[in-house]
């Protein structure tokens, strides 16, 4: 397992020479109790403490200091990742000026691989090298200006990704392609050619291969948008992602691994595997990564591992770590639940770590970089793409909003789905329901069919043969099938004395004949379907509905007219495309019983609305709030029915939701696109 060590987080007080081995002294012994031997990284993504930096003449040594610290201290640690992916170090210093205390300099750059990494490894044993993510290929049209050497752009790049193991392996020399730029942004000659006299490599090469780290650069600058075109000087053009504009499906891992196996002649891992995006896809993408591995390993080229990366998740990537927004992808693990929750990767993990076949269904389908609607602009070449397969998805309730949203991010995220309507699957007509179950042959049903009307509720009796009586036979006919289902209740089956966040375990009181029927539903289909995902969520708004209580607010104010409102009701309203992605993401982690699923934070519906005009730059004083009686309810309403969770906190705030609504309604919203990679690179 790969362990952090992280030199300046060792440190105690941030001072040289004075360490803090509590932390890593109990995980460390804890790892050893297990049998898991780690593999130490001293240096990630950062210049070491405040009182030096990667332009310090003295950093190597340094480094290499509490690098000998660590082999003292932990002698039966054996391998070491003494600078993760140091290209990737130099570029975020040099190149990006990410990381404090740097300038973005070409000197940094030049000197990005020596000496850390090499005297690291020196004094601390085994290193297991990694490179940067740019050991993806700079794939792109020979520009214009055919230059020789590596002055023309794709051929510069393609030399740097490599230049890190290049140095480390001893292949830098007076011929090399990049001498001339080493030297002329500070390497001097003489330890150019001591490391090719003396070099030190890395007993394992890492790749570290990202989507985003397939690089196209491309003239046809008219066709991206203008932060992404620049040059070198001679050339503009586009630096994107290959993946968006090439017709080929890119090779990822298995050609850096074929290509690094061939260059350096050394052992070869897959040190980081993960896409930051739904689960499906995160699935597809390791299962990927494991094919290739296997599919170059049986060519003759030696390949060590495949490492999920990061086991339990990680913190605000999607900005290189350069803001504290706390957004989360998770990994194996999900670390908002307590303890962790093993996600459908540590299944697909597990499974192949056994040699067992991969079972998840939803890897009958590519992903989305191997589909055509990862292509942004018109692309190089005849498009190479894979068609979405496998058992559907049935989706209920073609006319409402949540069957709708379910069906748009189905399609977004690959996975096979039928919207149905009433004529295709009535929920309380037991022969309609079967009928439907054996004509699609479903995985999984999500049902957001079901009466919705809470003030008719207390007298329309089609409230209970909806919610009830269909939710029940459409469970009885699932689990005959073996077919998973997800349905959906309400906050309405709480009474709100509790006076705090509901959670998943708090006793069910509903006030009004909607939040009864909804409660034996609950009960009900899980009497039938003990493995049935049952999500309480709130009234919900999304950008495709035009009648939800936030647009109507916002089209009032927009209009100048005052806006009246309950403020003697807290609920937890929810952004639907938030409760559609976390759905679906808990159905493919095999996830069952009640779920809450609602935006984080309580408000009254008046609160709500001042909330949605401030975050559209509409007069909130206009907002009026009455009693909820006043507004011609009849049907009794808890004072407080905001839901919390204690299954895991995975839904993000209301402010965050509402932050992304007005976008979202613009004439081509892109809700959907946190489903595909964040880009970090």
């Amino acid at each position: 397992m790969r362990f952090p060590l992280v030199w300046e987080r060792t440190l105690a007080g941030g001072e040289r020479g004075r360490y803090d081995w509590r932390w890593a002294d109990a995980r460390l012994e804890r790892l050893r109790a297990l049998g898991v031997a780690p593999i130490a990284g001293l240096l990630h993504h950062g210049s070491g403490p405040a009182w030096t930096n990667l332009l310090d003449p003295a950093f190597p040594e340094l480094l290499a200091e509490y690098a000998g610290e660590v082999a003292c201290r932990y002698p039966h640690i054996d391998a070491y990742t003494p600078v993760n992916e140091p290209l990737t170090t130099a570029r975020f210093s040099g190149l990006y000026g990410t990381v404090p205390a740097c300038a973005r300099r070409h000197e940094l750059r030049a000197r990005l691989a020596e000496p850390g990494p090499r005297h690291g490894s020196r004094h601390a044993g085994r290193a297991r090298g990694e490179p940067t993510r740019a050991a993806g290929a700079d794939r792109g049209p020979r520009l214009r200006h055919r230059l020789a050497g590596p002055r023309l752009p794709v051929d510069f790049e393609n030399l740097r990704r490599w230049l890190a193991f290049d140095l480390l392996t001893g292949r830098v020399g007076p011929e090399h392609g990049l001498w001339a730029y080493l030297r002329k942004w500070g390497a001097s000659e003489r330890e150019l050619l001591e490391l090719q006299e003396s070099p030190c490599p890395p007993d394992i090469p890492g790749i570290n291969s990202y989507l985003t780290s397939e690089r196209h650069l491309d003239d046809r600058i008219e066709l991206h948008a203008p932060e992404l075109v620049g040059g070198n000087g001679r050339d503009r053009y586009a630096d994107v992602e290959t993946v968006r504009v090439g017709g080929a499906i890119v090779g990822s891992f298995e050609a850096r691994l074929r290509e690094t196996a061939g260059r350096y002649g050394l052992p070869v891992a897959i040190t980081e595997v993960h896409p930051g995006c739904s689960r499906d896809e995160q699935v597809r993408w390791l299962h990927q990564a494991w094919r290739s591995a296997l599919k170059v390993r049986a060519e003759g080229h030696d390949v060590r591992a495949v490492t999920c990366w990061a086991a339990f998740g990680s913190f605000d990537w999607n900005s290189l770590v350069t803001r504290d927004d706390g957004h989360y992808e998770p990994g194996l693990w999900d670390v908002r639940s307590t303890p962790p929750r093993p996600t459908a990767l540590a299944t697909l993990a597990r499974e192949l770590g056994h040699g067992r076949a991969p079972s998840h269904p939803v890897l009958d389908s590519p992903g989305w970089w191997q589909r055509e609607q990862r292509l942004k602009v018109p692309p190089h070449g005849a498009v190479e793409s894979l068609p979405v397969a496998g058992r559907p998805l049935l989706v209920t309730g073609a006319t409402g909003t949540l069957g709708q949203a379910f069906a748009r991010l189905c399609h977004v995220r690959g996975l096979p789905h039928h919207l149905l309507r009433r004529a295709d699957l009535d929920l309380a007509d037991a022969a309609s329901v079967e009928a439907a179950l054996e004509r699609w042959q479903p995985r999984a049903v999500v049902n957001t069919a079901g009466y919705v009307r809470v003030d008719d509720a207390e007298i329309d009796e089609r409230n209970w043969r909806e919610n009830v009586v269909g939710a029940e036979l459409l469970a009885q006919a699932c689990a005959r099938h073996g077919v998973r289902l997800v349905t959906f209740s309400s906050d309405l089956v709480f009474d709100g004395a509790k006076g705090a966040p509901y959670v998943e375990s708090d006793a069910a009181s509903p006030l009004n004949a909607y939040g009864r029927a909804k409660r034996e539903a609950e009960r009900r289909v899980l009497a039938c379907a003990p493995d049935a995902l049952v999500v309480r969520t709130a009234a919900f708004f999304g950008p495709r509905d035009r009648h939800n209580f936030v647009t109507l607010a916002l089209e009032a104010l927009r209009r100048g007219e005052p806006w009246r409102a309950a403020g003697d009701q807290w609920v937890s309203p929810t952004y639907v495309p938030d409760l559609v992605q976390a759905a679906l993401d808990l159905l493919v982690d095999g996830e069952s019983g009640i779920w809450h699923l609602a935006n984080r934070g309580a408000v009254s519906w008046a609160g709500l609305a001042v909330m949605a005009a401030e975050a559209a730059g509409l007069d909130a004083g206009l907002v009026q709030a009455v009693p909820g009686e006043a507004l011609g309810q009849c049907a009794p309403r808890p004072g407080y029915a905001a839901l919390g969770s204690e299954r895991g906190r995975i839904m993000p705030t209301l402010a965050e939701g509402l932050a992304r609504y007005p976008a979202a309604c613009a004439p081509e919203p892109e809700p959907e696109r946190a489903t595909l990679e964040t880009a970090w690179s």
